[in-house]
């Protein structure tokens, strides 16, 4: 085993965690803005146990995942940099995982934004909102894994 192979263990493990997180979050969500036609009390019960996993979710699982990840991450260029050059960050491949990663970050900001509109009650997301975009997480994992994989590059 090498320190290369334990990087990117490591950071497979850590984005595994984050893109369930990010999968989940927007299905608690949708389930939480559904609770609006309910009756009380049944509709406050189920809304506070939902807004409890939400911010467990968030703190426990999505937060220290996506900072391992960009951990691992950051290990796995500097031991690509120095063993092969750092010209491939300039790659069309690694740029696509680059734009990917911000891209799941800014969406995991969004995510606990919307959380805390939420929270105080002037979110004016639907459920059906949640479950249109609860796939475009996966949709930018798609492009940055092929990317990897492949090491695509033009001409």
């Amino acid at each position: 085993m090498t320190w290369y192979d334990l990087a990117r263990g490591l950071h497979i493990l850590a984005v595994i965690a984050w893109m369930a997180g990010l999968l989940f979050l927007p299905r608690l969500y949708a389930y939480d803005a559904e609770q609006a036609g309910k009756p009380e009390p049944l509709r406050s019960e189920m809304r506070s146990l939902l807004r409890a996993w939400q911010g467990r979710l968030l703190n426990i699982i999505l937060k220290p995942a996506m900072g391992a990840a960009w951990a691992f991450g950051l290990w796995l260029i500097w031991l690509d940099g120095t063993a092969r050059g750092w010209d491939f960050l300039l790659q069309p491949w690694m740029i696509a995982k680059l734009v990917g990663v911000f891209a799941l970050s800014a969406w995991q900001g969004f995510l606990s934004k919307e959380r805390l509109r939420i929270q105080a009650g002037t979110s004016t997301r639907t459920g059906k909102f949640w479950r249109m975009t609860n796939e475009v997480p996966f949709l930018i994992a798609i492009v940055m894994v092929i990317s990897v994989t492949t090491e695509w590059t033009f001409g």
